[in-house]
């Protein structure tokens, strides 16, 4: 008899409820005479809150610390990384469905069930137990954004994105796959605890294991955006619709690099000083080349997606230091580079207008005098993004420092403290547009109240994770140490 496994349903509910409330909205377009953008976000939002429930059930969860045959973990760590992924996609949703109402393209309601798919595949390479699992989550999240960057078809700029992340994607796909089939070959077994165990018995192939390994991080630098895999990331997030890039930015950026801290930090933890190198590398080259080739950018959009590419940097250097303070100051940088980023564009799409019209940094030119509440929230998100306090990026930028000159990588500290200089001349750049230019011509930005005060809620987080950052700290640090 082939044996099968005790199944477990709770550590799964979150996804299940996700599921669950994608299938119904497809099923209320396909059905429905008239489907409403409302009934649609309604729906979205109550799967959310529902798999929200569920997480949280998950903080004191007392069994066993992987369920439905080891492929998921169930710990602390996951319960963080599903809520903060969450929290994204509600911003997405509300974003979305405003950007749609407006976009007078009569676009299609299938964007709310994508986003949904995309946050299962999200919460679910968070809390992957085995590297099948993780693969699986990826390609989930993968498809979804493939489609969703593609959202309109009219739009040759969107069709364009999407084809160039479906292609680099599929490549990067790939290398994941053989640094799978590689990792079985070293330890004849694709689970995170399995792997580790091996490796620190020395039982398995350590060539193997380093071939496995480099494999792995192409497919996940692809993902994070981080140099030489950035390529695809400014055309990307450019061509996709605006609540798309919002999405995207801070979630698969989130999900890839809290799936990244468990396979390095179990799976490969014995081979720390192995990996330690080739990720010290990653984060220079992507902190230095985000922050310059930003400097050359017109356009915000491109101008945030190589800063995304820097930030991706930031986070690598915390976790270059290989150890729980790494993972730490990792998952806080997470959550403020959430919160700023998602801000930053919800910005974005207001002073676009109606579609994608406005996107120059010529736009945001006398922004103070037209409206002074979309000004102040850019300027708290782009000093968050500089690192400048009293912000949460600055106090995310110090952790991922301290950690890495812990670790006694003190010269990617350097490196990372000389780009932030040479990064806030950029965002420094939008806030001179924002207060010291005229007006040029009539630029009419949306004055809808809805998303206006929904982006209060990143801009609240990043000054108040900045000015008290124990309010999330203590959780933090109970999530970080990861069960093997």
């Amino acid at each position: 008899m082939i044996p099968t496994p005790a199944l477990s349903f709770p550590p799964i509910l979150p996804e299940l409820a996700l599921l669950g409330a994608a299938i119904v909205g497809l099923l209320y377009e396909a059905v429905a005479r008239r489907p409403g953008r409302r009934l649609h976000l309604t729906i979205g939002i109550a799967g959310l809150v529902g798999a929200a429930a569920a997480t949280i059930r998950l903080w004191n969860w007392t069994g066993p610390a992987a369920v439905m045959g080891n492929m998921v973990s169930v710990d602390r760590f996951s319960v963080v990384s599903r809520l903060l992924l969450l929290s994204i996609a509600a911003m997405g949703l509300v974003l979305g469905a405003h950007y749609l109402s407006r976009s007078g393209d009569n676009p299609r309601g299938e964007f709310f069930p994508l986003v949904l798919f995309a946050t299962i595949g999200m919460t679910l390479i968070t809390a992957a137990a085995d590297l099948i699992v993780v693969f699986l989550g990826l390609e989930i999240l993968s498809i979804a954004l493939y489609v969703l960057a593609g959202y309109y078809r009219r739009k040759a700029e969107s069709q364009e994105a999407a084809i160039k992340y479906f292609v680099l994607g599929a490549f990067s796909s790939a290398f994941f796959l053989y640094g799978v089939a590689m990792a079985y070959g070293a330890t004849n077994s694709t689970r995170i605890t399995t792997i580790a165990n091996a490796l620190a018995g020395r039982t398995g192939s350590q060539g193997l294991a380093l071939l496995a390994l480099a494999f792995l991080a192409v497919g996940f630098g692809f993902k994070v955006s981080a140099a030489p895999f950035h390529m695809w990331t400014p055309d990307v997030y450019q061509g996709a619709p605006t609540p798309v890039t919002a999405f995207m930015s801070a979630a698969t950026k989130a999900a890839a690099f809290l799936a990244l801290a468990r396979v390095l930090d179990v799976a490969f933890q014995p081979l720390t000083w192995d990996w330690t190198p080739v990720i010290w590398a990653l984060a220079a080259f992507s902190i230095v080349l985000g922050s310059v080739l930003a400097i050359a950018q017109t356009d915000i959009k491109r101008l945030l997606a190589y800063s995304s590419i820097a930030h991706a940097g930031f986070i690598l250097t915390g976790l270059s230091a290989g150890d729980d303070t790494g993972i730490r100051a990792a998952m806080f940088y997470l959550i403020a580079y959430a919160a700023m980023t998602v801000g930053a564009f919800g910005i974005v799409m207001l002073v676009s207008a109606r579609g994608e019209e406005q996107t120059s940094l010529v736009a945001y030119e006398g922004l103070s005098k037209r409206s002074p509440y979309l000004a102040a929230l850019m300027t708290v998100f782009m000093l968050s993004l500089a690192g400048i306090p009293p912000t949460a990026g600055f106090i995310a930028k110090v952790n991922v420092f301290t950690a890495a000159i812990g670790a006694g990588h003190w010269p990617l500290a350097l490196i990372g403290v000389i780009s932030s200089v040479v990064a806030a001349f950029f965002y420094l750049r939008v806030l001179v547009l924002m207060y010291m230019r005229e007006p040029l011509g009539e630029q009419d930005e949306d004055r809808s109240a809805l998303p206006r005060v929904v982006l209060a809620v990143p801009a609240g987080v990043t000054v108040a994770f900045g000015v008290f950052p124990g309010l999330i700290a203590g959780i933090i640090e109970k999530a970080a140490v990861l069960r093997w």
